[in-house]
């Protein structure tokens, strides 16, 4: 609960999030011959290759990388290749680059979250309690000594990062730096030894092609057509294995994307590029292919429209979406939902368990009858580190397991396809005020109502550009403001609404804050009493009433 004298931050307003960039659907390569799979295993060896040696030297370039020496690389790829194949490798080299550049400086920033926390609980006294804004001292003196140590790890770590990212150097580990450490823990992962290099040199392999607008179908590489045959360009290496005319194989599979496909189609038709790359699960032991394109990003809807049917306010946790649906006024209506989802196990597990609850949710938001759903713009980037709770290890676990990015990029194109849009609101305070102003209220004997329903009320009237706090009744003596902030009354276009309420005379909400303040009016010399009247003025009084 925010006191007086205690200020809130600032409040963002809410937005509609941008609609999604970009489309994919997959298909299943069903009935490939062996000598199909044959075809794909030595194409995707032999470009793996290529594109493992073009990531060498690109590496190797760092920042010195420029157009020439991009077009340098592209001319050695194409003679054992083709002129597309070699484009594309060159580009998912540069993605790849790219990327790793963007986790080392996300790397740097949590360094350097740990060092100031660290620093900051050095230089208060042992046993000093924290604040909610910042943590306290450490609880003994052998964890001060200990955490001073970290420190200077932190600190000679962070100095190795920062000088590999002026220099340009990354370290990228092609085929994924997990499956290459579960190499020395075949035991734990239940694997042997063969299971794990076919694994390995799966995910190494490069079988991908990008799309080209007004090529024939979108692809000259790798082309599919309307009627789901799909046909490869080999490289020149391998151009004996071919099929079909113009050096291209012929899958015996057939594709048809039952999902999207009619704007897949429309797409192919229209000789629009159309991006397909093609794996091998080695688990199942099945070939998928993805088909891949970008669109314009457009918001879905103006904000005033999103907000004209009501609201879903939505409450992510860590294993479950809480909802209550909200009218225009800001009004809970019906019944709070829960829609659970389970978060162990492996990543396919958890990105089903989010599709289906996702699902659930956007199809009760139909039957609603609204057209947008309120979600927290939450970031736990800095929140997830070990440095800031200290001890509270499971609080940490909670707050890493919590889906914030990829839920709400994977919830806004759903949502999009169901012409739902997605607000984001500001985070501040949502949890709190609702449990202080909505969850009891809204508690009966045959419903209990959670802080996390509670919350999730808060969120749908932030979205709706409403305050989130209700209205009190004034105090039962008069009704001053000396108690406090009591009411929320400010109309929707005054900003800081719902930001703490600075005193406008002397009579102040804390005494400390009366230093410095001044009177709004001269202090009257009047006497408040009859007896301390000034006995020099006249009495008049008129014994007959004026009247015309």
């Amino acid at each position: 609960m925010t006191g007086p004298g205690k200020p809130l931050r600032r409040i963002d307003a809410p937005f509609v999030s941008l609609g999604p960039s970009g489309v994919t659907v997959r298909d299943r390569l069903k009935g490939l011959t062996p000598e199909d799979e044959k075809v794909l295993r030595l194409v995707g060896e032999h470009l793996g290759s290529l594109a493992s040696r073009d990531l060498k030297a690109r590496c190797a370039d760092g920042l010195d990388h420029s157009a020439t020496t991009w077009a340098a690389r592209k001319r050695d790829l194409t003679g054992v290749s083709s002129s597309r194949w070699a484009g594309s490798v060159t580009k998912a080299t540069h993605d790849q680059w790219a990327l790793s550049r963007r986790g080392q400086a996300a790397h740097v920033d949590s360094l350097d979250a740990g060092i100031r926390t660290i620093s900051h609980r050095l230089s208060l006294p042992i046993g000093e309690k924290g604040t909610g804004r910042a943590p306290g001292g450490y609880r003994s003196r052998h964890e001060w000594f200990v955490k001073a140590r970290r420190l200077h790890i932190l600190e000679e770590r962070r100095a190795a990062v920062a000088a590999d990212r002026d220099n340009g150097i990354v370290h990228v580990v092609r085929g994924g730096r997990k499956l290459l450490n579960t190499r020395h823990n075949l035991d734990a992962a239940n694997l042997t030894e063969a299971r794990w290099r076919e694994k390995w040199e799966a995910a190494r392999w490069f079988l991908a092609a990008d799309g080209e607008s007004g090529k024939r179908f979108g692809n000259e590489t790798i082309r599919v057509t309307p009627d789901g045959k799909v046909s490869i360009r080999l490289p020149a290496p391998l151009a004996g294995l071919a099929n079909a005319r113009s050096g291209r194989y012929v899958l015996a599979a057939k594709v048809t994307f039952p999902h999207r496909g009619t704007e897949w189609a429309d797409r192919i038709e229209a000789n629009r590029a159309v991006a397909y790359p093609i794996h091998l699960d080695v688990d199942r032991g099945r070939w998928y292919l993805d088909a891949s394109w970008t669109r314009p990003v457009v918001r879905t809807m103006p904000l005033a429209t999103a907000r004209a049917a009501g609201m879903v306010g939505v409450d992510t946790n860590a294993d479950h979406f809480a909802c209550w649906h909200l009218d225009t006024h800001g009004n809970p209506v019906g019944e709070p939902q829960r829609f659970p989802y389970d978060l162990t196990g492996t990543a396919t597990h958890r990105d089903a368990q989010i599709r289906h609850a996702i699902t659930q949710l956007l199809h009760w938001a139909k039957r609603c009858g609204v057209t947008a759903i309120g979600l927290e713009n939450l970031d736990f980037t800095a929140e997830t580190t070990r440095e800031k709770h200290g001890h509270r290890k499971r609080f940490r676990q909670l707050i890493s397991g919590i889906p914030t990015g990829r839920l709400r990029a994977r919830l806004v194109s759903m949502a999009a396809a169901l012409d739902l849009a997605i607000i984001a609101v500001d985070p501040a305070y949502t949890s709190r005020w609702g449990a202080q102003h909505w969850q009891k209220p809204l508690a009966t004997p045959t419903r209990k109502t959670t802080r996390h329903d509670a919350a999730s009320i808060a969120i749908g009237r932030r979205a709706l550009g409403h305050p989130i706090r209700r209205r009190t009744a004034p105090p039962h003596d008069d009704r001053s403001d000396r108690r406090g902030h009591r009411t929320v009354q400010a109309p929707s276009g005054i900003r800081g609404r719902e930001e703490t309420r600075h005193p406008a005379t002397d009579r102040a909400h804390d005494a400390r804050s009366r230093t410095g303040t001044t009177r709004t009016r001269a202090t009257s010399r009047a006497s408040n009493t009859v007896r301390d009247a000034r006995s020099d003025q006249p009495w008049v009084q008129d014994p007959l009433l004026l009247t015309e």
